[in-house]
């Protein structure tokens, strides 16, 4: 099954696609959607929507798994934040592809069982579960594959 893992966000938007079956898993692709600062809000959703939409036209991805919001206390960077991730939400919905949402404590206890996790440990599980020679950067494309690796163990595609 090919997932297609989003670590949702306005100025970063990461994503990392795997191919996963009976608890291995491959990468295909990763990297960031990103929008120039100071641009105007609808503008950079848009960037965010077209880019998506070629990511999975291009990957072809079977599902989408999708970091849950992160309630930040900069309320104006949370809701930035959520209207990116409703976006990459539509580009799924649109593309007919399911969507599975996962909060960052659900990925970090999948990933390392611990909910606490720093990002070096999350990184670092990311480099070892996919094999790779180093881990990858930058650090929300390794956010987004944590994501897609965390729904391949979670319903254990290819069990």
């Amino acid at each position: 099954m090919r997932i297609l893992g989003i670590d949702p966000g306005t100025g970063i938007c990461g994503f990392g696609v795997i191919d996963a079956d009976h608890g291995k898993a491959k990468l295909v692709d990763a990297g960031v959607i990103s929008t120039p600062p100071h641009t105007p809000l609808p503008e950079r959703l848009e960037d965010i929507y077209n880019s998506l939409h070629e990511i999975i036209k291009q990957t072809k991805p079977d599902t989408v798994s999708i970091e849950k919001l992160f309630f930040m206390q900069n309320i104006t960077t949370g809701i930035s934040v959520a209207e990116a991730r409703g976006v990459c939400i539509l580009v799924a919905k649109q593309s007919k592809l399911p969507i599975f949402e996962y909060s960052p404590n659900e990925i970090k206890i999948t990933m390392t069982g611990y909910g606490h996790a720093d990002k070096k440990q999350m990184q670092e599980m990311v480099r070892k579960y996919l094999k790779l020679e180093s881990v990858p950067k930058p650090d929300d494309a390794a956010d987004a594959l944590a994501a897609a690796i965390c729904h391949s163990l979670t319903h254990k595609v290819g069990a």
